[in-house]
């Protein structure tokens, strides 16, 4: 008579697994018969698949970045020009800006009064456009996924900053001059709001009040020191060509290899020299110094003050937003 019970592991005579009875099969060796993965079948996707894309993939630091530790591009980088037909020179007492009636106190004062509504118009729209870029999250995916027009914004930037520079006519008459301007500030206002889109909110806002800081401070030092900088043309246009030199060899080298410590001191001498540059481009337009802006270069003088101050902000939110990311 058979028993129905398994064997037990003392009986040697016995099969482990008995023929008859109610008891299934065995399964293959190695591969269970209940619905698991078989040989070479490939394991059912998981519920967070999707993050990574395939090989090489890697998972978003943050929504809108397309792979973790993707640098933000470099802040636009051209070395301030300032013409020869912009400059007035000064007289035998050393001052600018003393013939005819342009000595006047209040032409004087109404010159400078139009240049910084100008230039608070500029940074008007430029904080929006960061604020966007920064706060609308369907925004900061598109302009980090999109950095072609990143680059279309920086030709923009490039070729109307030469026109008004380079080119009186188009400087000094209306509208066409503000036209320009308002291309070249909106221009400039892309690039700042797409490089501001990778770093943290918090870096931006720290950027942005050490900024405004800055400018305050060296504001007020030009307005009552008797330190000359207008005097030191040449100092400052060699600033500006290391500046422009070291920024390209900067940029090529972080293109194949990210070093930290070269970008953060590149974004450190950037803050120097460009604060330095904001002093040098008051003082002209001050005008009480041995070299002043002319009166009719009210949209030169907001175009110099205005790339001063974005550049500034834009070599402090390197440097803050470093240890952020």
């Amino acid at each position: 008579m058979s028993s129905d019970y398994p064997p037990g592991y003392d009986d040697p005579n016995k099969p482990l697994y008995p023929q008859g009875g109610s008891y299934p099969a065995p399964p293959p060796y190695g591969f269970p018969s209940y619905g698991g993965p078989q040989p070479n079948a490939p394991y059912p996707p998981g519920p967070n698949t999707h993050m990574y894309p395939g090989p090489g993939g890697y998972p978003p630091a943050y929504p809108g970045q397309p792979h973790a530790g993707g640098p933000p591009p470099m802040p636009p980088i051209m070395p301030p020009t300032i013409p020869a037909d912009v400059l007035e020179s000064g007289n035998a007492d050393g001052f600018a800006a003393s013939g005819g009636g342009w000595d006047t106190v209040s032409l004087r004062h109404a010159f400078i009064r139009k240049v910084y509504m100008i230039l608070a118009a500029q940074l008007t729209v430029t904080t929006a456009i960061v604020a966007v870029f920064t706060f609308v999250d369907s925004v900061k995916t598109f302009v980090q996924e999109n950095q072609a027009l990143y680059w279309a914004s920086y030709a923009v930037y490039f070729i109307t900053h030469l026109v008004l520079v380079c080119c009186t006519g188009p400087r000094r008459k209306h509208p066409w001059n503000m036209i320009l301007l308002l291309v070249f500030t909106l221009a400039l206002s892309y690039m700042t709001g797409t490089i501001s889109s990778f770093y943290s909110t918090k870096a931006v806002f720290l950027a942005i009040g050490i900024t405004a800081v800055v400018c305050i401070a060296v504001t007020v030092f030009c307005f009552q020191t008797k330190v000359d900088f207008t005097k030191c043309r040449g100092l400052f246009c060699v600033l500006g060509i290391v500046m422009f030199v070291t920024g390209i060899i900067t940029v090529i080298v972080l293109s194949f290899k990210y070093i930290y410590w070269l970008h953060m001191l590149y974004a450190a001498l950037g803050a120097i020299v460009f604060t330095m540059f904001l002093a040098y481009h008051t003082q002209l337009l001050i005008g009480n110094r041995k070299y002043s802006i002319g009166p009719d270069e009210y949209i030169f003088a907001a175009l110099s003050i205005y790339v001063d101050v974005i550049q500034i902000f834009l070599f402090l939110l390197q440097i803050i937003g470093s240890s952020n990311r």
